[in-house]
């Protein structure tokens, strides 16, 4: 079995990755209450690190609070820049009483225990303090998804670094639970029609302000299996047609997007090669047919220890 991209099948953690999603979200949306907006919602977002997903520092007590999902020991870790270190243990519990606990934690480390108290994303979901179902949490399913994302990070990464242009961090969006990576032409994009559920319109609009080519990655929420995922907004002509690798990529026009199973990925020979040839394919096919200026925004793979080649300017 490959380690760094082991097998995590849906359904069989379905349940506990639904749990684990709305505890992300409750975090998620108390980094929200007390950030300042920054473009495109990356205020809000988290970040890979060795041991899960993190909040970065968030703006609260007598200087700030980080908040980091530990999927090593199962735990949500609470430090605070006054020294002060809070525990919440990831396991069965209703979401309710992560809630609870959460804003119990939030307290202890001196910050704002106040956050939306909805989902978003979620059709018809109901708010955190009611949903009293007691939720499972397999902790080996966890550490075989956390080994997954760590692979897919690392990958995303290092396809970042290939663009001189406007791109975002690697970043875990808590709506959708997908860690993404984002590509910006520098144009500014048509009106979003909005209608994601349970997500005003003027964040949506804000978010796709500008034409992008983002990819990404899903453990499996609503499509039903972990897949990779790469779409651009506007959609230029052509594009679903276009031709991308590995040959198990698709088009799905439900989802308007090119998906590529995980499996796919994590059996392949080479599966960082794979997912790169996805990653890049998918995103020449958006720049090439959106016209994007590509000669002024793509650069080779970034590498350790060699600083980027300055571009002379005519004299």
């Amino acid at each position: 079995m490959n380690e760094r991209w082991p097998d995590i099948p849906y359904l069989p953690w379905r349940d506990t990755g639904a749990a684990l999603q709305l505890h992300a979200q409750i975090v998620g949306k108390y980094r929200l209450a007390r950030t300042p907006w920054v473009n495109h919602s990356w205020h809000a977002t988290f970040y890979p690190n060795a041991r899960g997903f993190t909040t970065g520092l968030v703006p609260d007590g007598v200087g700030g609070i980080e908040l980091s999902f530990d999927l090593v020991d199962h735990q949500l870790v609470g430090t605070s820049t006054d020294g002060r270190v809070a525990r919440l243990a990831l396991g069965p519990m209703s979401v309710a009483s992560f809630h609870s606990r959460f804003l119990d934690l939030v307290r202890t480390l001196g910050g704002t225990p106040e956050l939306h108290g909805r989902p978003n994303e979620i059709p018809d979901a109901i708010p955190f303090a009611e949903d009293l179902v007691e939720r499972p949490y397999d902790a080996e399913a966890v550490a075989r998804f956390f080994r997954a994302f760590v692979s897919v990070a690392l990958v995303l990464q290092k396809f970042r670094t290939a663009y001189l242009g406007k791109v975002s961090p690697v970043h875990l969006f808590w709506g959708g639970f997908d860690l993404a990576v984002t590509r910006f032409s520098g144009r500014p994009a048509p009106l979003h029609p909005g209608g994601i559920p349970a997500l005003p319109d003027e964040i949506t609009r804000e978010a796709y302000s500008h034409e992008v080519s983002s990819a990404g990655f899903w453990p499996g929420g609503g499509i039903g299996f972990p897949a990779f995922y790469s779409y651009a907004y506007p959609s230029p002509t052509g594009y679903a047609e276009a031709e991308v690798f590995p040959k198990e990529a698709y088009f799905d026009k439900t989802l308007g997007e090119f998906l590529l199973p995980y499996d796919a990925v994590r059996l392949a020979p080479d599966p960082e090669a794979a997912l790169m040839a996805f990653l890049e394919s998918t995103y020449h096919a958006a720049a090439r047919l959106g016209e994007w200026d590509t000669g002024s925004l793509e650069c080779a793979m970034g590498e350790p220890r060699r600083p980027r080649p300055l571009r002379r300017q005519p004299s």
